[in-house]
């Protein structure tokens, strides 16, 4: 098998670092990969082929941290030395170096991460793949565009990334969704044999805050519901859409968005959700039907009257609707004294509040809202109204 030195070569320019190099020889060849790792030669023990520090250092830390990127270097080289020995072919040394070459290209953490949303776009995932995009822009924001090699992710560079997302006033809950995804791509990584797992993620948060309460009680749907819109078409039309998210169990909007008129058959709207690809059956109500009677035919394939010109970039069109929605929602808001964010996703928790107000069964609300699994559920009724269990609470106090 091939071996591997670790080698350093010093400048011809006193007072200026030299350069570490790995020096590949098999079968009596000699080939060398340089490093972009650079100290100078009182840094270096030739003994022990290996960078030196001493505690009083300055550059103390930049030493031990390129001490540990030549580790896992001479890694990734003996692994690719026992993979190509392993398959029983003819190799030299220049297919390790090539192999190295391919693998410091093909995984980084960029480009890695580039290749899967590339795969889930192309097996119809677009919104996955857009989450995906959003953690490697905040994630290339904080390296300022420096990639990294998966296997050199560290906890200390995690918990700076978090560090970094806390300072920019990101949520908590926003922050965990980053590191989650991230996570998920280096699991990817460890799963396909790339690397070893060395739980850069074990000091970072990832898991789901309760969040404040974002569901209105069926009193304040009635009050938006009687609000007189006509001279305000934008808000009526923001409004008429937050109560057809109602109607239909809460709804997300992206799956309103693309509803199909030929999903609408004999009373029922039949819907697989974008998210989760389970299959759910709504009855057509009046209610549902004097909304969508407002407004003239859409001339495309879809239902509702939020992707209406054919040809259309219809990702763009749903966003920018979602988001022009959300807006005038917030002045919505404003005229029946509702204090919390107004948004769409209001109107999916307010279902599962009404319907836990009415006494319906979690398992039901659950199904009802296309939840794979209960617990889903009840993470979205923990975060309702605790109002209920206040005045139990206040009875108790008051007995004592």
């Amino acid at each position: 098998m091939a071996s591997i030195k670790v080698k350093f070569r010093p400048s011809t320019v006193a007072d200026i670092e030299g350069t570490i190099y790995y020096q590949i020889i098999h079968e009596r060849k000699v080939r060398q990969l340089l490093s972009d790792y650079k100290v100078f030669p009182s840094e270096w023990d030739e003994s022990r082929s290996m960078v030196t520090t001493t505690h009083k250092s300055e550059r103390k830390s930049f030493i031990l941290s390129i001490r540990e990127r030549i580790r896992w270097d001479v890694e990734r080289l003996t692994k690719i030395i026992r993979k190509l020995h392993a398959n029983g072919l003819i190799y030299t040394a220049d297919d390790v170096i090539d192999e190295f070459n391919r693998y410091a290209h093909e995984y980084s953490l960029f480009n890695f991460m580039e290749s899967i949303i590339a795969k889930l776009k192309q097996n119809g995932k677009v919104r996955t793949s857009e989450t995906y995009k959003s953690t490697l822009n905040s994630f290339k924001k904080f390296r300022m565009s420096e990639d990294i090699m998966l296997d050199s992710l560290t906890s200390e560079i995690m918990e700076a990334y978090e560090a970094w997302l806390h300072t920019r006033g990101v949520a908590p809950n926003t922050i965990s969704f980053y590191t989650r995804i991230l996570r998920a791509v280096y699991n990817r990584a460890v799963e396909d044999d790339v690397i070893e797992n060395r739980n850069p993620f074990r000091h970072v948060y990832t898991g789901v805050d309760k969040t404040v309460k974002r569901a209105l009680p069926l009193v304040l749907i009635k009050k938006i519901k009687a609000l007189d819109l006509f001279l305000t078409p934008s808000l009526d039309f923001a409004r008429d859409m937050f109560l057809m998210s109602f109607y239909l169990r809460g709804m997300s909007f992206i799956d309103m968005a693309f509803l199909r008129k030929s999903d609408l058959k004999n009373g029922y709207v039949s819907y697989r959700r974008r998210k989760t690809g389970q299959q759910l059956i709504i009855e057509w109500t009046k209610e549902m039907q004097m909304i969508l009677d407002k407004y003239p035919e859409n001339s495309t394939d879809y239902l509702l009257p939020i992707i209406k010109n054919p040809g259309t970039n219809e990702r763009c069109t749903y966003r920018n609707a979602g988001y022009n929605i959300n807006h005038n929602l917030k002045k919505i808001a404003g005229k029946v004294g509702v204090t919390i964010p107004l948004t769409l996703y209001v109107a999916r928790h307010s279902w599962a509040s009404a319907a836990k107000a009415k006494g319906i069964p979690l398992s039901v609300i659950s199904e009802g809202m296309g939840h794979d699994s209960e617990a889903t559920t009840q993470i979205y009724l923990a975060s309702l109204d605790t109002s209920v269990v206040d005045r139990a609470n206040s009875l108790i106090l008051s007995s004592l």
